[in-house]
């Protein structure tokens, strides 16, 4: 049996682009397309003292964003052979399961100077430094849809993933787009 073909959950006319900017300084792109897999681990467990990633946080293992976002469960997030991998080298002594998420699960990036305040616009959460730093881990609501967050700065400029179920796609991309629209140069 093939491979399941990838399709984004995002397929307005408008947004059928890989990466849509609505604003110099706010990025919004989809990548649903990367690896998403829950790790479910007993405390104890080899693969929880593994993973070495404190609760509510994230950090790169081995190129994959190991996010450490519910008691005894974590996130893995990257390219589908470095997911694999990891998964593959799991300690599945005591209770560990997985489950691959990649297509049940879609994920934007929202990213750029101006990324902090336009989540800010649709999501309750305190996006503060002091509160939500680089590789912070947590769920809110954000436009009406319950996601799990993370904030994954790149290069230095502040960027945020956001995960929540695939039948969402258009409208919390669509949401995204119009918190940002004010943000346009």
């Amino acid at each position: 049996m093939a491979d399941p073909v990838f399709r984004s959950s995002v397929t307005s006319a408008e947004t059928t682009s890989a990466e849509s900017t609505s604003a110099a300084a706010v990025t919004i792109s989809d990548v649903s397309d990367w690896s998403k897999c829950s790790v479910k681990a007993g405390e104890g467990t080899e693969t929880a003292k593994g993973f070495a990633v404190a609760l509510g946080t994230a950090a790169q293992r081995n190129g994959v964003l190991v996010v450490h976002h519910r008691q005894h469960e974590w996130l893995l997030l990257g390219s589908a052979a470095q997911v694999d991998e990891t998964i593959h080298n799991l300690d599945r002594d005591g209770f560990v399961s997985t489950v691959d998420l990649t297509h049940g699960r879609m994920m934007l990036r929202v990213s750029g100077p101006r990324s902090a305040d336009v989540l800010a616009k649709v999501c309750s959460s305190n996006f503060d430094d002091a509160f939500t730093p680089n590789r912070a881990a947590w769920g809110a609501t954000v436009a009406r849809v319950t996601c799990d967050l993370v904030r994954d700065d790149q290069v230095g400029v502040r960027s945020y993933l956001l995960l929540c179920d695939r039948s969402y796609g258009d409208y919390f991309f669509q949401s995204l787009l119009d918190a940002a629209d004010e943000f346009a140069d």
